[in-house]
């Protein structure tokens, strides 16, 4: 397996040096709280492409990149911010791969990311409420907005026969915004939302939340929430009381701890995560395997595009200052050039070092819209004899 370089907590390197003999990229993720079982695939996503680049050799004349990894915990804004603080004063990072969650993000890009000037691209971090966020030109996502996951979501329910479906999600920006987007794309369908509900993370007994889901009536629940809390527990009450027998299961409760956790019950329920079926894709997951990590995880191939994006925005800068690389993000990403795919990095260095311009592909299908997000490709899944089972793309 390449080696993963990490940063020493000792390096102070300045974060707007142009082509310094090593630079330090922030990986802040939710390694604990209501998506632990998730973020280690994402970083070891990220970290898969910085060693990657690091083995090519051919990076701002043979600066070596190291990775400084901290925990937003997902949830606390107060904690996410003095970790990134810490990150940017300390460890001198250049740029950020993370945060994870949208309430994080947000916060940190506002009140740390911002006023120090670091860019940020985020593999997950979904609320629609972040595309016109205002943010100095320094955050992108490789994960599209909950306004295009709600639009899916409305139309697989739709088309697999239901019209009448309960909504509960997690009590945050990412819940809010994705279950106001599921609801209004299922009205728009000719759907019926009976009720649509916020639960709280953290408590013990969700038997009240589910009686008064129950009690509105709903063919299925809609579970906008996250796997390792909140959501988890709404489908266990549910499963535990009988309210309710097919759940629908956006990003945030994508993964096999789900199964793990609830059993049988989960047979017939089905969801959808960013992701495509694309050439890249493949090659992700064979690498990722190589590594010794599943790289079907969700938003695991979005994490190693966003450390490439930020590592080949770099090159094209020729600088590691945020201000600088940031600017060459949505060219980086976005056709016309050289398609590039995974294992293809140092070949994009070098393309890029010879003024050629290059058209980042990707794991994901990268393709960067708007204020810098993705244009959205999910994989549609079925859980079926206690296994995900990928039924399309759309």
């Amino acid at each position: 397996m390449k080696r993963l370089l990490l940063a020493s907590a000792a390096m102070t390197m300045a974060a707007g040096a142009a082509a310094a003999d090593e630079v330090t990229i922030g990986i802040i993720l939710g390694f604990t709280g209501p998506l632990e079982t998730t973020t280690p695939g994402m970083a070891a996503g990220a970290e898969l492409a910085i060693a990657e680049v690091n083995e090519a050799g051919n990076f701002l004349d043979g600066t070596t990149v190291n990775s400084a990894r901290a925990d937003d915990t997902c949830v606390d804004a107060a904690a996410a911010q003095a970790v990134t603080e810490g990150l940017i004063t300390s460890n001198g990072i250049s740029a950020i791969m993370g945060l994870d969650c949208s309430g994080v993000t947000g916060a940190v890009l506002q009140n740390v990311a911002r006023p120090h000037g670091v860019g940020m691209i985020s593999p997950s971090a979904t609320s629609p409420g972040l595309s016109t966020v205002e943010d100095d030109g320094l955050f992108f996502r490789t994960s599209p907005s909950d306004a295009r996951q709600g639009q899916v979501l409305a139309e697989m329910m739709q088309e697999r026969g239901y019209s009448e479906i309960a909504i509960s999600y997690t009590n945050n920006d990412y819940g809010q915004g994705l279950a106001d987007s599921i609801a209004e794309s299922f009205t728009e369908l000719g759907g019926t939302v009976t009720l649509s509900s916020p639960h709280e993370d953290g408590k013990a007994d969700y038997s009240a939340e589910v009686a008064a889901l129950a009690a509105a009536g709903g063919e299925l629940l809609v579970v906008a929430g996250y796997i390792d809390r909140g959501g988890r527990g709404i489908i266990q009450a549910s499963v535990d009381s009988g309210a309710f027998d097919v759940f629908v299961l956006p990003d945030g409760m994508y993964g096999e701890s789900i199964i793990d956790n609830i059993g049988d019950a989960m047979n017939g329920s089905f969801g959808e995560v960013p992701g495509s079926d694309s050439e890249g894709t493949d090659i992700y997951y064979e690498m990722a395997a190589a590594a010794g990590f599943d790289g079907s995880g969700a938003f695991s191939a979005q994490s190693y595009d966003a450390a490439a994006l930020i590592m080949l925005a770099m090159q094209a800068a020729g600088s590691t200052d945020s201000r600088s690389w940031t600017e060459h993000v949505m060219d980086i990403a976005n056709a016309p050039g050289e398609p590039i795919l995974p294992g293809e990095l140092g070949k994009a260095l070098d393309l890029i070092a010879q003024g050629v311009d290059i058209d980042y592909v990707g794991a994901s299908a990268v393709e960067l819209v708007g204020a810098g997000e993705s244009a959205g490709a999910f994989r549609e899944y079925n859980i079926e004899d206690g296994e995900i089972v990928t039924v399309g793309f759309r």
